[in-house]
């Protein structure tokens, strides 16, 4: 308890405190020493806690009401003169039950809210493990979200808390394990208070867990050894320079099983990126990609990064490869979606070749600049279409043009990528000429150029008058079909769709 709360209590004339049906009270039990016999105590005693009611409202009816009648009478004694002290476990406006309170009396009444020390600052005391550092982000959740929803954020975070355990522990314990946090996360029951317990999470029984108690997952920085910083390494073009750079890479190396994790961060920036690439990038020993893919991912203390060139694909990936045999933790980080033109298929193809067919490989999904394009125009890509590279460096222009005349054969709308740079400058005007054999003039055609960036501009032109000066490697081309239409809303802003519905015959 705080000093301040301490003289609060010692002026009150009215202890209030909330308590379950046994009449038993945890903020009543930490103040007991500091009540007087001439206190006048008013229980404030929950109709339901967890079991079901059969009241007209529901669960949320009954408590409703609950607060109503509690604050109907603690507005009696303050009508009378008295100052009354709600004392509430933890702080009153974390979670806390003072808050009904509050809403209900605070515009009424002068009113003092006492900050207190949180369950959640409690428990990183007695773990004596630090929540977070430097640039970490702690988030605070209650055992009680849906499990899809927990997994989701702790798979994003640096650091967290999740409050409410009890009967949501079997929840919690699964959100923990799916989103790869459970090695690092504690539990801490009845921090600082009798009978307190501190373990490992992935060592507690279910049945013996109650409501206050929580699960901390601290801070990663906290574990690393003093002095640590961020270095960044470049891995280079030839086999025997990728090889020193992977013994220089893992010099100190931990020991245990590496894997790999290809990691798509969008388009571009970290609104694109997806809570499970979010955790997976924080949780990375290694960082290994394209240095402007790289740059989007934030600097952490302990991480190593090996930066490449774009053309190099299959060095960067026997890079990665050898970084986990030796028991790192590596994230090869790629634009987009990592499988779609991107850096999964370089990494799975070295993966499935001695010696590196037992390190294990995930993929993980992200934002493609195809979707995040057709969503700036509307929804150009609402029905069947194709999605086409247009570069020729990996594959003759005379398979780019024969797939293009399926593609538009079949009346699919077209998302083009890589449709030109400063070496290829005459692709557009030959993917043009093509389409035209198959659509009219007038055929609504997106010129989506650094979505996400800071230069974005989204333009929508016929394809007649697609002009390929306006295209480079940052513009990504979308051409409808037969069926797309492009209007004009009365807003002024111009949206482009593709019926699901096809016509028939």
């Amino acid at each position: 308890m705080t000093v301040r709360a301490v003289q609060v209590i010692a002026g009150a004339d009215v202890i209030a405190y909330h308590s379950a049906r046994h009449g038993r009270s945890i903020a009543r039990s930490i103040a007991a020493e500091h009540l007087r016999a001439d206190h006048i105590e008013e229980a404030l005693i929950y109709p339901v806690t967890t079991e079901s009611t059969d009241h007209p409202g529901g669960y949320r009816g009954a408590l409703d009401e609950f607060y109503e009648t509690a604050a109907a009478r603690l507005a009696v004694h303050l009508d009378a003169g008295r100052t009354v002290a709600v004392i509430s476990e933890g702080d009153p406006l974390f979670y806390g039950s003072y808050q009904h309170m509050h809403k209900r009396l605070a515009h009424r009444y002068p009113t003092e809210v006492i900050p207190g020390v949180t369950s959640v600052s409690a428990a990183a005391a007695r773990l004596g493990k630090p929540l977070a550092e430097a640039d970490e982000v702690l988030t605070i959740l209650p055992g009680t979200l849906p499990e899809e929803e927990l997994t989701a954020r702790l798979a994003s975070t640096d650091t967290a808390v999740v409050m409410k355990l009890g009967r949501t522990f079997p929840t919690v314990r699964r959100a923990m394990e799916r989103s790869g946090r459970l090695p690092e996360a504690h539990y801490v029951e009845r921090a600082t208070m009798t009978g307190e317990r501190t373990e490992k999470l992935a060592d507690i029984d279910a049945e013996t867990v109650p409501y206050f108690s929580v699960s901390v997952v601290p801070s990663r920085i906290a574990d690393l050894p003093p002095g640590t910083a961020t270095s960044t390494e470049t891995a280079t073009t030839t086999e025997t320079d990728t090889a020193t750079a992977t013994a220089t890479a893992t010099a100190g190396e931990p020991s245990g099983h590496g894997e790999v994790v290809v990691v798509g961060t969008g388009p571009a920036g970290p609104l694109w990126l997806t809570p499970e690439s979010r955790g997976a990038l924080a949780a990375a020993e290694d960082l290994v990609g394209y240095t402007t893919y790289l740059d989007r991912v934030p600097l952490r203390p302990g991480q190593r990064r090996h930066a490449s060139d774009n053309k190099v694909e299959s060095e960067r990936a026997e890079l990665a490869l050898d970084l986990a045999r030796r028991g790192r933790k590596v994230a090869v980080v790629s634009g987009g979606d990592p499988g779609i033109f991107a850096m999964a298929t370089a990494v799975l193809e070295v993966a499935c070749q001695a010696p590196y067919r037992a390190i294990p490989v995930r993929v993980l999904p992200g934002v493609t600049a195809a979707n995040a394009a057709a969503a700036r125009a509307g929804a150009p890509l609402g029905h069947d279409y194709a999605v086409i590279s247009l570069s020729d460096r990996l594959k003759p222009w005379e398979v780019i043009a024969e797939r293009l005349h399926a593609a538009a054969g079949a009346d699919l709308a077209l998302a083009l990528y890589n449709p030109g740079s400063r070496s290829r400058t005459w692709q557009v005007g030959k993917a043009r000429e093509l389409l035209l054999e198959h659509r009219a003039p007038d055929t609504p055609v997106i010129l989506a150029r650094d979505i996400g960036g800071p230069e974005e501009s989204v333009r929508t032109v016929h394809l007649a008058d697609l002009d390929p000066h306006q295209v480079d490697m940052r513009t990504l081309l979308i051409v409808g079909s037969s069926q797309t239409q492009a209007a004009r809303r009365d807003d002024g802003t111009e949206v482009v769709w593709t019926p699901r519905r096809y016509p028939e015959g």
